[in-house]
């Protein structure tokens, strides 16, 4: 179920914009990434309703800016999200038509290379969503589509829909999955991707930040929206044992332990490339070769055993290419 989707190792996720980097701010991140060999933009239509005096779609908007004054679209893969904004939630048709509609036009775009469910929406019947999702496709403007936050059984059960009705199918998946959080992707979606051939494109990538080595118990938090989220993962042996092996291959390989975290997921099978957020063009710099370092079998046996706290464990590595 592969697509054609050439994608960049490392997709940059546009939460930020609009929201803890300014719009300025965004337009240098987002030159950035592109001047550094990236394709691949992650979006959604509720970003970043959840800061004062937004509404939701202000990542969009910023992006569709900028695409337009870049002039690059047709190199770019773009995906957003739909089902969460607060003005327009679930997955219904009248939904779905409504917000792909917004979402090009904030986006300034004829065509979503990979569109989202956000969520999924137990109140609407798959067969729905799925083919006003085959309709949006058919009409030319998403050219695949996907499905963030969904279970192992709803997937599947979209999937056999989608063949047996000769609907278009979810090429990938968008859930969490780090070195932190790693039983829900790997005991429950991980089998039907493999089954099926689905992508999986990982969010939360880097635990909210704690995977960046920048929280550590004894010493003073950066400040960060996210920083009570990382600061819990630290105050577990887990978290320091995980810390740890980063620290030592990030010395080996000369890097940092944000670059080894996000090579890890890119070691592991289904996983395409992991999404990770900056908040401005030096932190994005700081993570941009995590899409080239490669890790060795030894290094994400370690990585392994830190994260399950079991010395058992095999690591499993995946030679594929980079289409979703």
């Amino acid at each position: 179920m592969h697509s054609d989707l050439d994608v960049f190792p490392f997709c940059l996720g546009g939460s930020v914009f609009g929201w803890t980097a300014d719009k300025p701010t965004s337009f240098r991140i987002l030159d950035a990434y592109v001047e550094a060999g990236g394709n691949f933009i992650d979006t959604a239509d509720s970003y970043s309703q959840w800061a004062p005096s937004n509404t939701g779609g202000e990542s969009e908007s910023i992006l569709g800016e900028w695409l337009t004054s870049r002039r690059i679209r047709d190199r770019l893969v773009i995906a957003t999200k739909v089902g969460r904004k607060s003005d327009l939630t679930g997955l219904s048709p009248t939904v779905v038509r409504q917000a792909v509609e917004a979402s090009l036009r904030r986006l300034r775009t004829d065509c979503i290379d990979l569109y989202y469910t956000h969520a999924d929406d137990p109140h609407t019947p798959l067969e729905e969503t799925l083919s006003v999702l085959d309709e949006l496709i058919t009409a030319g403007k998403v050219r695949h589509i996907g499905a963030s936050n969904i279970s192992a059984p709803r997937l599947a059960e979209s999937l056999a829909i989608s063949k047996r009705s000769g609907l278009a199918a979810y090429v990938a998946v968008q859930p969490p999955f780090n070195l932190m959080e790693r039983e829900t992707f790997e005991s429950d979606l991980a089998p039907v991707c493999e089954r099926e051939g689905v992508s999986c494109v990982p969010y939360f990538a880097l635990a909210q930040g704690f995977l960046t080595g920048k929280y550590r118990q004894g010493t003073p938090a950066p400040e960060s929206v996210r920083s009570a989220a990382a600061q819990a993962y630290g105050s577990t042996d887990r978290g320091q044992a995980v810390l740890r092996a980063l620290d030592e291959i990030a010395a080996e390989h000369g890097t940092t332990p944000a670059v080894v975290a996000l090579a890890w997921l890119r070691a592991q099978p289904h996983v395409i490339a992991p999404v990770a957020s900056s908040r401005t063009p030096e932190q994005l710099a700081e993570l941009i070769p995590g899409a080239t370092l490669e890790l060795t079998e030894t290094d994400v046996h370690r990585l392994d055993t830190a994260s399950r706290h079991t010395a058992d464990e095999n690591a499993c590595t995946s030679d594929r290419g980079r289409n979703l």
